[in-house]
C-alpha cells in the first residue's frame, strides 16, 4: 500500500558567496532562480527539490508536508522512527517548520508547505 508521506522539498546548503554558488549550481544542475531569487534555485523542468543557498543557516533537508495536519502526523511518525524534537530551537512567531534531529543528530525541518 502506497502511503502519502513527506518528501524532500528543498536542500538548504550553507555557502559563503551566494552569487558564486548560485552560478555554479545553476550550471551543474540545470536549475534556475525561483521567483527571480538567486538564493532559491529550482529545477528548470519543475521536477525535483529546490536548492536554497544560505550564508547563515546550516546545511539541512527540508521535508515538505501538504498542510499542518500532515505536518503534525509526519513529525509524530518520524519521532516514532527514532527522530527527536529539537526542544531548544528558537522559532519565529509565524514558523511553518518544526526542527527535528535524525538518529545521528543531523538536523532537518518538517515544513507545512500549504502555508
Amino acid at each position: 500500500m502506497l502511503v502519502d508521506m513527506v518528501k524532500i522539498g528543498s536542500v538548504v546548503l550553507t555557502v559563503r558567496d551566494i552569487q558564486r554558488a548560485s552560478t555554479f549550481w545553476r550550471s551543474a544542475l540545470g536549475y534556475v532562480p525561483g521567483h527571480g531569487n538567486d538564493a532559491m534555485l529550482v529545477p528548470e523542468n519543475g521536477a525535483g527539490p529546490f536548492l536554497l543557498l544560505d550564508a547563515e543557516d546550516r546545511t539541512h533537508l527540508d521535508l515538505w508536508a501538504a498542510d499542518g495536519q500532515e505536518q503534525q502526523a509526519e513529525v509524530e511518525r518520524l519521532v516514532s522512527l527514532g527522530a527527536r524534537r529539537v526542544e531548544d530551537w528558537v522559532y519565529p512567531d509565524d514558523a511553518d517548520f518544526i526542527v527535528l534531529a535524525d538518529t545521528e543528530g543531523n538536523l532537518f525541518c518538517v515544513i507545512d508547505a500549504g502555508r
